[in-house]
């Protein structure tokens, strides 16, 4: 009995995406629960283990029932005419990804996968010939980029700063494990759609059509998520530091008040379809309603967020011009 195996094309997609998910899930998707361990809140392994779990509910409900986000991702890279110089161009994305955030990650800087892929498919579509950037695509994508931060630090900042209720602190840190595990969901809810929107793009050029299906099984959305929770288990614990206790001091008051600003931004441009970042909503959210923040460390990062469009749009497009020459 012959077995047949599957193109290389698609075994490409396939190997490239799971590993984007998986840097993403240890350089992103710590960020979702940093607050509750840097508050003392929950301890790193079972911060870990409730992230994998609500990040696969996210990325599983909000791909089957707010789809949106996922349509927005696939509007950005045009497939008309060449497939096979689109899927090269995707693959390039994705490549451009994982040498630019492994290499932020040695450095214990959280980034962005989300806006690398975002900047990725920009240098890839302008090295597809004959094919533009779509505009109106990428004008939502420009208005979310500073709404989400926006919306992650004004709220964080007002919530730390209202006067203290007499609570318990058992209540806050009660609280705060909600807001880690509504965060986790809400990372899966964007970044799982991402990916999984890119992954069903690469699988149906791999296929030879030229448009994805609206929705993906059940199978995939839980791979997806199942290798970004890996990502967070083998190496969330350096983001956390650098964000959660690194750039500010946090307790358990304040650790909440940025799960519930930035869980309010997260779920509110899920809802409209606007592709965000966790990072940067999420390190906002922290920076505003954190103590005694260290400037220094904040600039490092607002230095790799200005990096990552021009690194990965310039990466992008040399490894989709590379793979245009030898494929």
């Amino acid at each position: 009995m012959s077995i047949s195996l599957p193109p290389p094309e698609l075994t490409a997609v396939f190997v490239l995406t799971l590993g984007v998910i998986l840097v993403n899930g240890w350089t992103d998707a710590p960020n979702a629960i940093a607050t509750a361990v840097a508050g003392g809140v929950l301890p790193f392994s079972a911060a870990a283990a409730l992230a994998a779990v609500c990040n696969l509910l996210g990325a599983v409900l909000s791909a089957a029932l707010f789809p949106a986000v996922t349509r927005s991702v696939l509007a950005l890279l045009p497939v008309g005419g060449d497939q096979r110089a689109a899927l090269c161009g995707l693959c390039a994305a994705l490549a451009a990804i994982l040498i630019w955030s492994t290499a932020a990650w040695l450095l214990g800087i959280p980034t962005s996968e989300s806006h690398g892929l975002l900047a990725g498919l920009a240098g890839a579509a302008l090295a597809l010939e004959g094919n533009g950037l779509p505009w109106a695509a990428w004008g939502r994508v420009l208005l979310a980029l500073p709404l989400s931060v926006m919306l992650g630090f004004l709220p964080a900042r007002w919530l730390a700063r209202r006067p203290e209720h007499p609570r318990p602190l058992r209540f806050y840190r009660r609280a705060q494990c909600l807001g880690a595990a509504a965060m986790a969901l809400l990372h899966g809810a964007q970044d799982g759609q991402k990916f999984l929107g890119v992954l069903l793009l690469g699988t149906s050029l791999a296929a030879g059509q030229a448009s994805p299906p609206d929705r993906a099984p059940l199978w995939l959305s839980a791979l997806c998520a199942g290798a970004m929770a890996l990502g967070t288990a083998l190496g969330g614990r350096r983001i956390i530091e650098t964000v959660g206790r690194d750039m500010v001091e946090l307790d358990p008051r304040r650790g909440l008040a940025a799960d519930l600003a930035a869980g309010g931004a997260l779920l509110l441009c899920t809802l409209l379809g606007l592709p965000v970042s966790t990072t940067h909503t999420k390190t906002a959210a922290i920076l505003g309603a954190g103590r005694y923040p260290d400037w220094s460390v904040a600039r490092s990062i607002a230095l790799a967020w200005v990096l990552t469009f021009p690194i990965c749009g310039l990466l992008g497009c040399l490894c989709a011009k590379f793979l245009f020459l030898f494929l």
